[in-house]
């Protein structure tokens, strides 16, 4: 080995300093094998990709690089002779350059990625329809009470307070096992909106304890009924985020695909109400580290621990065989990519300067059903003006099919303030809402709680905010009474509803009423009040509808034989009054 020059003086006067070669090897030697040690510990738990475009991984080649120093300075006991440091740097040389070269391929990559020089690829990264608000999209048309089913009637935080009492209920439950709400997922189940809420063990004693047996079941709660169900799963959820060692879910993903970056996991159930760990890839498709994207999902069995591959093309194929999959497209990663688009459509400096057609999403989003898939919506408003929406986007979380709806009126911050203003002196809150499209009209509908329990349900129209209104029961929130305040509140700012039976438009609602169509037998008349009122019997019915001049215009020239469609409140009388009566 050359000698180390080292001068103890500090006057110039250098002395040689040898190291014997045997010592130096063998300290060498030990430092590489306990760097190895290091490396292998240090992948087990920090479970970086092993992929230059993740950030974990330089984080875990600095460990590496800098455990390797830390050894060499430990064995050659430099910390009690300084004399040895010149030693340690010299044997430090390669692992600092391998580190600079690491640093220097992310310093290029990180530039390569720059919003300032690819701010017109990033707004590319999701395309966007533009449409007028009620064409065909994500949004929810509510033509009755019944399609009310399609939509969550409640938010996050209320179904997890729903799966807490289920979880409360269930004595073999209770102090093992809590609510793993960051893993909880809305998906569309059987044309139902439910979220799932996987388990997770209490603390580390409780998984030793129950690790045999794994997690014994999920929870799974109807957000239109607000039931909340405890899902037995046979042999048991044992591989979660939960879990220690092998079965732990970032472990399983990481050793099975070690060069992959994921998202955030989320629990589904197939068809048949089996859970998978619905897991995104994710891969930088701008420069280096720029511009996240999903190229594809792992799914694992969450019993099993089986893994299944699929690429983003045959998760999307008509005749994929995980249509059962919503969530391939996490919602913050859909309203960051929205936002790109937004912002970035016009360039970079154009998103701080002038800021022509620049766009942003409001601070929140929720999700609709539609055609058995997820969609993602939120607010789109302004950067000149988010006191209001320009419109809202809606983002079909298994395609990333997005649309953006032109339509100008509060943002949902607004109408959450609006209905709170109606049950002020109760002090509930509302729920994040969501917007519908009900005979025409936009509306923002949500949920009033009080500490996470629904007390009422609310109404406000989109376009303008002070039209609101709420189901009057504070016992029991009741959705048709609150759809009826809603319409009666509409039409006090001259403004009817539109609903459609039979190829006819009407303002009666098709869901609050019932429809008899017949061939008129007989018609007789009476003033009452000083109005003309109408008494109509089809024939092969002995019940006479009676309706006003005033309701209907049609009831004047009927005739005998003519075909009507008539819509009445169900009762048994003999005269039954009649909301509507139209010639068919």
């Amino acid at each position: 080995m050359d000698p180390i020059k080292v001068d103890f003086s500090g006057k110039g006067r250098a002395k040689e300093l040898y190291i014997p070669p045997e010592r130096a090897g063998l300290k060498t030697i030990i430092s590489i094998i306990l760097t190895l040690v290091v490396a292998v510990l240090a992948f087990y738990f920090m479970l970086p990709a092993i992929n230059i475009k993740a950030y974990d991984f330089y984080s875990y080649i600095g460990v590496v690089l800098l455990s390797y120093i830390v050894f060499t300075f430990i064995s050659s006991k430099a910390f009690a002779r300084p004399e040895y440091i010149p030693y340690v740097k010299k044997r430090s040389f390669v692992p600092i350059v391998i580190g600079l070269v690491f640093a220097i391929i992310l310093g290029i990559g990180y530039l390569s990625s720059a919003l300032i020089f690819r701010a017109k690829t990033y707004s590319k990264i999701i395309s966007v329809e533009e449409q007028q608000f009620g064409e065909e999209s994500g949004i929810t048309n509510i033509a009755g009470i019944s399609d009310f089913e399609k939509i969550p009637m409640i938010d996050a935080d209320v179904a997890a307070n729903l799966g807490n009492k289920k979880l409360g209920d269930l004595a073999q439950f209770v102090s093992q096992f809590v609510i793993d709400n960051p893993y909880s997922t809305q998906i569309n189940f059987r044309g139902v909106p439910t979220r799932i809420l996987p388990l997770k063990y209490g603390d580390f004693f409780k998984w030793f304890n129950n690790r045999g047996n794994g997690i014994p079941a999920y929870i799974a709660v109807n957000m239109y009924t607000q039931e909340a169900n405890a899902v037995t799963v046979e042999g048991g959820i044992k591989y979660s985020s939960s879990e220690y060692f092998g079965r732990k879910l970032a472990r399983v993903l990481r050793f099975n695909y070690p060069t992959y970056m994921f998202g955030v996991p989320s629990l589904e159930i197939n068809e048949d109400g089996d859970p998978w760990w619905v897991c995104e890839r994710i891969d930088k498709t701008i420069g280096l580290v720029g511009g996240e994207d999903v190229t594809g999902l792992v799914l694992v069995n969450a019993r099993t621990g089986e893994t299944k591959e699929y690429s983003i093309d045959k998760v999307k194929a008509e005749n994929s065989d995980i249509k059962w999959v919503d969530q391939v497209y996490s919602a913050d990663l859909l309203n960051k990519q929205y936002n790109y688009y937004g912002k970035y459509c016009g360039g970079f400096f154009n998103s701080f300067i002038g800021q022509t057609g620049v766009k942003i999403t409001t601070s929140g989003y929720s999700y609709l059903t539609n055609n058995d898939d997820v969609w993602m919506y939120t607010g789109v408003t302004s950067v000149t003006n988010d006191d209001s929406i320009i419109g809202f986007a809606l983002i079909n979380q298994r395609t990333k099919k997005a649309f953006f709806q032109k339509i100008s009126g509060t943002t949902e911050a607004g109408a959450q303030a609006s209905a709170e203003s109606i049950v002020s002196d109760k002090g509930w809150k509302a729920t994040f809402p969501l917007v519908l499209n009900i005979k025409g009209e936009a509306t923002y509908f949500m949920a009033l709680k009080d500490n996470n329990v629904v007390k009422s349900y609310a109404m406000v129209s989109v376009e303008r905010v002070q039209d609101a209104a709420r189901s009057p029961n504070d016992d029991y929130p009741n959705l048709v009474a609150c759809l009826k305040s809603y319409e009666s509140t509409i039409k006090a700012s001259g403004i009817n509803l539109r609903f459609n039976y039979e190829g006819k438009e009407t303002d009666i609602d098709t869901s609050l009423y019932e429809f008899v169509t017949g061939a008129v037998d007989e018609i007789r008349t009476a003033v009452i009040g000083g109005e003309s009122v109408y008494y109509i019997k089809l024939k092969d019915s002995a019940a006479y509808y009676s309706i006003s001049a005033s309701q209907s215009d049609e009831a004047i020239i009927l005739n005998k034989g003519d075909t009507v469609i008539i819509a009445f409140e169900k009762k048994e009388d003999r005269i039954i009054p009649a909301q509507d009566i139209r010639l068919k």
